[in-house]
């Protein structure tokens, strides 16, 4: 099932995407109980809406629709950096025995078809392809073994970066948090379509050109290992947001560099979700 976020005459709300561009307005019927993605996931409702998607006819249809991120209330987004062993190469950093992890902001992001914004402070606009891991019953110290059952789904994340503000201090988060900098979408696929360890195919195109690919299998840190190491740190909740790396590519460190600007199209695209989409524009 595909679930999405967006606005409904002015609310916020979601439904599910059947067929090619059909929609269910599952907040229609179950917004009483859970009116965002967010709750729906923390009432432990997805079957309820697995089985609305399979009886309700659609009423909306994805090209009328403003989406918004797919869990535009996250308690927390945690970002892994230097989770390729390109990346980590590229960037001249040493390899670390854990996790890299920093923090996004959910107002750093905007939906599939929107515009990233290029802020006036800097030009040094970058992109970052990842998959975004969404959880759905939460937990503390989750074993890997476990970690599995603690996914709600999977979506395309852009963790765009400022890099100049990003290297001004041995801390990231303000490279990270320009607003409306992070692409999240198009939609959540659950995880009852994608197998646990499935391999997925991941790549970043800058206006029709691939900038990176990777596969799921060149992870540092495994999707399980995420889990299990974030929530030893933090108890995860329903809803939470973990986006698993980027691969080697990123424009700050090809010759000649590339950023983004105005004008430009940014496709994240994972094979077993779908595509990512944004334009650029100046703020």
């Amino acid at each position: 099932m595909k679930l999405i976020s967006f606005l409904h005459q002015g609310q916020a709300t979601y439904g599910a995407v059947t067929g090619q561009d059909q929609v269910i307005h599952l907040g229609a019927h179950l917004g009483a109980q859970a009116p965002d993605l967010q709750s729906l996931l923390a009432q432990y409702m997805l079957a309820q809406a697995q089985a609305l998607a399979a009886s309700e006819a659609p009423t909306l249809t994805l090209a009328e629709l403003e989406l918004l991120p797919v869990i535009p209330n996250p308690g927390k987004i945690i970002c892994v950096g230097l989770n390729y062993h390109d990346h980590v190469r590229e960037t001249g950093r040493e390899l670390t025995e854990s996790p890299a992890l920093f923090v996004r902001v959910a107002n750093s992001q905007v939906a599939h078809g929107q515009a990233i914004v290029r802020p006036r402070e800097s030009h040094r606009l970058d992109y970052e392809g990842e998959i975004a891991v969404i959880i759905g019953q939460g937990g503390r110290r989750i074993s890997e073994a476990q970690s599995w059952q603690h996914i709600a789904g999977y979506s395309c994340y852009n963790d765009g970066s400022i890099r100049d503000w990003q290297v001004a201090t041995t801390q990231w988060t303000a490279g990270k948090n320009f607003w409306r900098t992070g692409g999240f979408g198009p939609w959540m696929v659950t995880a009852d379509e994608i197998a646990p360890d499935q391999l997925m195919t991941l790549t970043t195109r800058l206006n029709g050109q691939v900038m990176q690919q990777a596969t799921t299998a060149m992870l540092i840190h495994s999707i399980p290992r995420l889990i299990s190491y974030i929530s030893t740190v933090m108890p995860l909740e329903s809803g939470d947001v973990i986006v698993t790396g980027t691969p080697g590519g990123v424009g700050n460190k090809r010759n000649p560099q590339v950023f983004m600007k105005p004008g430009d199209v940014v496709d994240i695209e994972i094979d077993a979700v779908g595509v990512l989409r944004n334009t650029v524009c100046d703020d």
